[in-house]
């Protein structure tokens, strides 16, 4: 797929790309220049690893989007059916 960047500077991710990649208004992205090619990947959720009871559970250290039922069972559909084989993370 092909985009053109606007005087600007901005870059428009296509609509395919952004939801293969799970890309949400507000995403923080990082660019890389490796071996001559742009790389653009999202920035991973600071997290704190708390205890809670027995349990360890990964704490964001700022807010962000809240998953719903639905997000939750979408991506264990997804990940059962093998559409994630792709991507880690």
């Amino acid at each position: 797929m092909k985009a053109t960047i606007d005087t600007a500077g901005r870059l428009v991710v296509p609509k395919p790309i952004r939801e293969a990649a799970h890309l949400q208004p507000g995403t923080q992205v990082q660019f890389r220049l490796l071996d001559g090619r742009v790389e653009i990947e999202a920035v991973p959720l600071s997290v704190t690893l708390d205890r809670s009871g027995t349990l360890v559970v990964a704490v964001p250290r700022e807010d962000g989007a809240v998953l719903t039922k639905s997000d939750v069972d979408e991506t264990i559909a997804e990940i059962r059916s093998g559409a994630d084989s792709g991507r880690l993370g």
